[in-house]
């Protein structure tokens, strides 16, 4: 696979990712709301570095077991888009599930020391996230990694995490378009998990 071809596959699966209603979500969404957009801004910068970390540690992890265990180049498609199409079931099968967000009233106020620190442990402390990272490099990287991919990679995962959650922030702090979201969430949440799931069908396939 060309490596540029490459990068931009990786890229258009993470933005997927990104884009798919969790936990991250949810963080990102409260702080925007029940406290103010910077709040909800400084929350998704550090899902940003959080992203990047994990690039980051995908990419070297990957290159160092594919080096040294060929056979788990398979062995991590095989699992990983198991876990996709996991993934992809349970966020298919909860779209009509109200996402239940704090009011101001429910929420002390915070630094945006703090808001971002929130946001990069959240992101951090999320095993699926890793997972999900893992799952994509293992498919969509070229056979010989190039070296500017170590630079590139990690900073197309943080900028692409981030840039999601700071226009979330941003409009979700909003009163309308939140409502707006929630009226759509059921549609929204079916087409991310539709999409997972073709990946995780693809990575099982390719693996044998």
């Amino acid at each position: 696979m060309d490596p540029i071809f490459s990068a931009l596959a990786i890229a258009g699966a993470l933005a997927v990712g990104a884009v798919s209603p969790g936990p991250s979500f949810i963080v990102v969404a409260r702080n925007a709301i029940a406290l103010s957009r910077a709040h909800g801004m400084a929350t998704a910068l550090g899902m940003g570095t959080g992203a990047g970390t994990f690039g980051l540690l995908a990419i070297l992890g990957l290159h160092a077991v594919l080096t040294a265990v060929p056979m788990a180049f398979i062995v991590l498609k095989v699992l990983g888009g198991l876990y996709l199409l996991y993934l992809g079931y349970l966020i298919f099968g909860g779209a009509k599930q109200p996402l239940h967000v704090q009011t101001g009233d429910n929420v002390a106020m915070m630094s945006l020391t703090r808001a971002y620190f929130t946001g990069l442990f959240t992101q951090l402390s999320n095993p699926k996230t890793a997972i999900v990272f893992a799952s994509v490099f293992s498919a969509l990287l070229p056979p010989e990694i190039p070296l500017w991919f170590y630079v590139a990679l990690p900073l197309i995962a943080a900028v692409i995490d981030g840039g999601w959650y700071l226009l979330v922030a941003f409009l979700l702090s909003g009163e309308k378009p939140r409502q707006t979201y929630l009226k759509f969430k059921t549609g929204i949440d079916r087409t991310a998990g539709g999409v997972m799931g073709l990946l995780g069908l693809k990575l099982v396939s390719s693996g044998f």
